[in-house]
């Protein structure tokens, strides 16, 4: 399938830059960054780097204060 993409002159020139720097061609770098894009939006939920966070070594997770809370009110907009 091919398309038509228009770019302004400063984006053309960084891609064909990066492109050459890469050691592929523009439509192959294109190419890619939608196929990057795609997977992302099909991803639904939480990126890897925040599921994989485990925390900070000196702060207790929140549930360990859980306890301490107060009590829910009842909802005054029920």
């Amino acid at each position: 399938m091919h398309f038509n993409i228009y770019l302004d002159d400063q984006t053309g020139q960084r891609l064909t830059e990066a492109a050459q720097q890469a050691g592929e061609n523009r439509n192959a770098v294109i190419r890619r960054a939608v196929q990057e894009w795609l997977a992302r939006r099909s991803q639904p939920g939480w990126p890897q780097a925040v599921l994989g966070h485990n925390g900070f070594p000196n702060v207790p997770p929140f549930e360990a204060e859980r306890k301490q809370l107060a009590p829910a009110l009842d909802d005054p907009l029920a």
